[in-house]
C-alpha cells in the first residue's frame, strides 16, 4: 500500500492507534498520504465505515473520494469522505430531534440569511444587513450565541448586531432552518449537551482524517474533539505557512492546543515538494522566513534548479496587463506547454481582473475567472432550489415567498403581506397559515382560493417528488413540472435580451439533467450523502442540494487561462503562473499601525499576508513571474506605488530576475520572420533548380 511514498509519509501513514499532526508544506503529496491512510486503516482491520475523511470544499471531497477508490476499490464508497458542513447535515438529520429540528429542516443559503436579517433589524437597506451577517457569522465560528455576544460586546454597534442576532435565531428556529454556520456549532451543541448522542458518534468513528486542519476555526476543532474522544484517534493534515483564512474565523490557535491536548501527539512533517523547481521553492522559503514558526520547516525538491523567478515592472494596470499577455503568448511559443490551461495569472482582490481581462479578451486568448459566479448562485437555479426547500420543508418561509412569487401566479404582495401578518399573529409558518379556518376572516375569498391552489399544488409535487425513482423518471417529471409552471416563458418574458433568457433555459435543462443523474446514482454527490450505483428519490436529492456550490462537472477540461485571487488559488497550481499587482498596499494590503487593531494587530495581519504571497508563490511548477506597477490607480487619479517587500524578501539574483515580455516576444517573432525567410528563399531555389533541370 506504502508504494512510492518517502519516509517522512510512510511514517504519517502507519502511525495509526494515536493522535497524529502531519504537517504537509505545500506540494508535499497530503492528499496522497490521506488517501494510503484510509488503505492502510482499511488493511489493517478499521472497517471502511468507521474511517471518516474531512476536507473544506465539495471539490476536494471529490478528489479524496476519486483517489481513494483507485486504491482500495468498492471499499471507499463506505468510507465517509466529506465537508464539515456535510458531516454537520448527516449528524443534525440523524440526531437533530433532541434539539428540536425535524429531519426535514432547510439550510439557508447567503442571500436568504440578508432577507431575514433585514427583516429582523427592521432595515430595507441591503448592505447594512450583509454587515450584521458578517459579524454574526464570526460570533457563531467562535461559538457564541446572541446572549454571549451582547455580553462581551465593545461598543453601541456590536451591541445592537447581537440584539439582532438574537431575533435572527427566533426567526431561524420558526423556520425550521439553519444557516451554514449552525452545520458546524449546532453539531458541536449535539456532541456537548447529550452525552447519549456523543457516545454513538465515538463508537460510529474509529478514525477521523481532517484535511487543511490548519483552515479549522474554534467551533470546528471544538467538534473534533468531542467525535474523537479521549482516545484521541485522528490524523490532522495541515500546513501553518498556509493559514490564510483568519479573516472569517481560521484560528492557528487550534494547531498551538493540539500538542497541549494530546502530549503524546506524533508530529510529522513533510518537506519534500513534488510541485515547484528549486528556484521557485527558496523564493518561497525565502518569503515565509520572517515568519515565526510553531513547527519550523523548509521546503526541498528534487526537480532541478529550473528558470530563475522573474520580476517584472509595468508603467501602470493596463502596461501590466499588455506584459501578462505577451508573457503568456511567448511562453507558448517557446516551449512544450502549448496549452491554454497551463498558464494562471493571481492577484490580491477581485478588482484587479478587470484590466486583466481587457487584454486577453483583445489578443483573443480564451480565460475563466476562477471564483466568479457559483452556477448555484444564478437566479434561475435558486428559483428552482426554492420549490425544492419548500417540499422538503412547509415551514421555510423565504422559500414559500421565492416559490409562491416565480413565477408570478396571481398572488399579489398585499395578500403576501397579509397572509404573514396572519401568520406571525397565530406563530404558524406562511404554509400552515395557508390552510388555517380563520384565514378567510382576514382575506378575500379569491385571495384564499389562489393560496389553497398552491398549497394544495406544492403538497402534489412533494408527494410525486417523493415517489420518482431513478434517471429517466427524475428527467420527466422535471420537464412536466417546468410546464406546469410555465418557467421557461417566465424567462423570456423577464428577459429584454432574448439570447441570455435562453443561455438561463440552457442552465435550467443543465440542472434538471444534473439532479436526475444524480437520482440515478450515477455520479458520487460532492456533499457526501449520496453514493454512486444507489437509485434515490428526487426528494432525497433535493434535499443534499443546498451544501454544493458548484456543479464540478462544469470545470472540466476547459482549455483556457486562469485568472484567480490568490485566496481562491489555495490547492491548485498550473506549470506558469504570473503573480499581478504585487505592490505595497495591495500585497501586502494596506496596514496600518495606528488603527483599531493596534500594532499587534498588524504585525498578525502582516503575517497572514506574507503567507498569502507564499500560496501564490507555491501554485507554480515550472516558471514564476511578479510583476508590480510604478503607478496605480486611487479612485480617478494615478498615484506613485512601490514594489511589494516581499519582493525584496524573496531575496532573488538581481542578474537574473529582470524581464521584459515584449523585447523576448519582438525577438521570438524576429526569429520566425528569418525562418519563415530562409524557408522561402529554400522554396525558391528549388524551384529555379527544376526549372534548369
Amino acid at each position: 500500500m506504502s508504494s512510492g511514498l518517502n519516509l517522512a509519509q510512510q511514517e504519517a501513514v502507519n502511525f495509526m492507534h494515536g493522535p497524529c499532526l502531519v504537517l504537509a508544506g505545500a506540494g508535499s503529496g497530503k492528499t496522497r498520504v490521506i488517501t494510503h491512510k484510509i488503505a492502510r486503516l482499511i488493511q489493517s482491520g478499521v472497517a471502511p465505515a468507521r474511517i471518516a475523511a474531512i476536507t473544506f470544499t465539495n471539490k476536494a471531497a471529490a478528489e479524496m473520494r476519486e483517489r481513494a477508490k483507485d486504491l482500495v476499490g468498492k471499499q471507499a464508497k463506505e468510507v465517509l469522505i466529506c465537508t464539515f458542513h456535510a458531516l454537520g447535515v448527516r449528524m443534525m438529520r440523524q440526531d437533530g430531534e433532541v434539539l428540536g429540528l425535524k429531519p426535514q429542516f432547510s439550510i439557508l443559503d447567503s442571500d436568504d440569511v440578508t432577507s431575514i436579517l433585514k427583516d429582523a433589524g427592521g432595515t430595507t437597506d441591503a448592505a447594512t444587513a450583509r454587515t450584521w451577517q458578517w459579524t454574526i457569522s464570526l460570533w457563531k465560528n467562535m461559538g457564541l450565541n446572541a446572549a454571549q455576544a451582547e455580553a462581551q460586546a465593545k461598543d453601541d454597534n456590536e451591541r445592537v448586531t447581537a440584539r439582532i442576532m438574537a431575533r435572527y435565531e427566533e426567526r431561524l428556529t420558526a423556520f425550521q432552518s439553519v444557516d451554514f454556520d449552525d452545520l458546524i456549532g449546532l453539531p458541536l451543541k449535539l456532541l456537548r449537551d447529550f452525552p447519549e448522542v456523543r457516545g454513538k458518534w465515538q463508537a460510529q468513528l474509529g478514525h477521523v482524517l481532517v484535511d487543511e486542519y490548519q483552515d479549522t476555526n474554534a467551533t470546528q476543532y471544538e467538534l473534533l474533539k468531542l467525535l474523537v474522544g479521549e482516545r484521541g484517534r485522528f490524523t490532522a493534515v495541515g500546513d501553518d505557512d498556509q493559514s490564510i483564512y483568519g479573516w472569517r474565523g481560521a484560528t492557528l490557535d487550534n494547531l498551538r492546543k493540539l500538542p497541549q491536548d494530546y502530549p503524546q501527539l506524533k508530529v510529522i512533517k513533510l518537506e519534500q515538494n513534488y510541485r515547484s523547481t528549486g528556484a521557485i521553492l527558496r523564493a518561497a522559503n525565502n518569503v515565509i522566513g520572517p515568519n515565526p514558526k510553531l513547527f519550523p520547516k523548509t521546503l526541498f525538491s528534487e526537480l532541478g534548479e529550473g528558470e530563475p523567478v522573474r520580476i517584472v515592472d509595468a508603467d501602470n494596470e493596463e502596461h501590466e496587463a499588455e506584459r501578462v499577455v505577451a508573457r503568456i503568448q511567448s511562453s507558448r511559443a517557446n516551449s512544450q506547454w502549448k496549452e491554454w490551461k497551463d498558464f494562471a495569472v493571481l492577484y490580491r482582490a477581485n478588482h484587479q481582473a478587470r484590466v486583466l481581462e481587457q487584454a486577453l479578451r483583445k489578443a483573443q486568448i480564451p480565460y475563466k475567472v476562477s471564483g466568479g459566479q457559483s452556477f448555484f448562485d444564478r437566479a434561475e437555479i435558486r428559483d428552482l432550489c426554492a420549490w425544492f426547500r419548500l417540499w422538503i420543508n412547509n415551514d421555510d418561509d423565504p422559500a414559500f415567498l421565492r416559490a409562491v412569487t416565480t413565477p408570478k401566479r396571481g398572488i399579489g404582495h398585499q395578500t403576501l403581506q397579509q397572509l404573514g401578518v396572519f401568520a406571525s399573529q397565530y406563530k404558524l409558518s406562511l404554509f400552515e397559515a395557508l390552510f388555517a379556518s380563520s384565514l378567510p376572516s382576514v382575506l378575500s375569498s379569491r385571495a384564499v382560493g389562489s393560496l389553497h391552489e398552491f398549497g394544495r399544488y406544492v403538497n402534489d409535487l412533494e408527494y410525486r417528488a417523493r415517489q420518482t425513482l431513478g434517471a429517466e423518471d427524475a428527467r420527466a417529471f422535471l420537464t412536466d413540472w417546468l410546464k406546469e409552471i410555465g418557467y421557461e416563458k417566465h424567462l423570456y418574458d423577464s428577459e429584454d435580451n432574448e439570447r441570455l433568457a435562453a443561455s438561463r433555459w440552457t442552465n435550467v435543462m443543465e440542472f434538471c439533467d444534473w439532479m436526475a443523474q444524480r437520482c440515478g446514482g450515477q455520479i458520487d454527490d460532492t456533499a457526501g450523502v449520496i453514493l454512486a450505483n444507489e437509485t434515490k428519490s428526487l426528494l432525497e436529492v433535493a434535499q443534499t442540494i443546498s451544501l454544493l456550490s458548484t456543479i464540478s462537472e462544469r470545470e472540466k477540461d476547459q482549455n483556457v487561462v486562469t485568472l484567480s485571487t490568490l485566496h481562491a488559488s489555495k490547492g491548485l497550481e498550473w506549470p506558469h503562473v504570473v503573480l499581478a499587482g504585487v505592490t505595497e498596499g495591495m500585497l501586502p494590503f494596506k496596514l496600518d499601525e495606528d488603527g483599531p487593531d493596534g500594532l499587534e494587530g498588524t504585525m498578525l495581519k502582516l503575517q497572514e499576508e506574507r503567507r498569502l504571497m507564499y500560496v501564490g508563490i507555491t501554485r507554480a511548477q515550472r516558471t514564476l513571474a511578479v510583476s508590480w506597477t510604478r503607478r496605480k490607480k486611487k479612485g480617478r487619479d494615478m498615484v506613485a506605488a512601490q514594489p511589494s517587500r516581499f519582493i525584496g524578501e524573496m531575496a532573488l539574483d538581481k542578474a537574473t530576475v529582470k524581464e521584459d515580455p515584449r523585447e523576448k516576444l519582438k525577438a521570438l517573432r524576429a526569429e520566425f520572420a528569418r525562418k519563415a525567410q530562409e524557408s522561402a528563399a529554400a522554396q525558391a531555389a528549388q524551384a529555379a533548380d527544376g526549372e534548369r533541370a
